[in-house]
């Protein structure tokens, strides 16, 4: 066979989209394969929607607020059962405001479903808390998917102004982990 047969074998089958082609002179053997092309249909992207459970029935005695942090409807609740007016739960329920709505801060999100961790081990100290100025690229925490840890780095330059998610929470692709301002 000459090259120029060779090239000619070539174009044909690179212009009919084979996959695999085998020539043996020998008894002439020559095999030709062309896979299918598979139908891949994208999936609908579905808008991601963020739901929190609903909060424990509280007492209607007064709870500290100063050792205990609540969050979103769970601080709501507090509030209404505590019956009182008083400033805590009234920082509380403006806290539990400013984190559902995010507005156009600057957000992290998850980039993957997994658990979140806010620190690299249990006994060491959380990587940011709110006040803390960070810097983009820095970790912000760490998200365990399939036993593997992957950390959550800042995308922005700022100071932390809500953590939005505790520690070993369940956690889902594109929901908001950080807020900086």
């Amino acid at each position: 066979m000459t090259i120029k047969e060779i090239v000619t074998l070539i174009q044909a089958v690179s212009d009919n989209g084979l996959t695999s082609f085998e020539y043996e002179e020998g008894d002439q053997k020559l095999v030709l394969k062309k896979k299918k092309k598979k139908n891949v249909a994208q999936a609908p992207i579905a808008p991601v929607v963020i739901s929190q459970p609903a909060a424990p029935m509280m007492s209607p005695m007064a709870m500290p607020m100063a050792s205990m942090e609540l969050t979103g409807s769970a601080a709501n609740s507090a509030a209404l059962a505590s019956g009182t007016a008083n400033t805590a739960s009234n920082a509380a329920e403006s806290a539990a405001a400013d984190s559902l709505d995010i507005g156009s801060d600057n957000v992290v999100v998850s980039p993957l479903v997994g658990t979140f961790y806010s620190a690299s081990s249990p006994d060491a100290e959380a990587f940011v808390k709110v006040g803390d100025t960070v810097k983009k690229g820095q970790v912000l925490g760490i998200i365990e998917a399939m036993k593997l840890m992957n950390e959550i780095e800042s995308e922005y330059d700022g100071v932390v102004e809500a953590v939005l998610v505790g520690n070993e929470d369940v956690v889902e692709y594109g929901q908001p982990l950080f807020r900086i301002r």
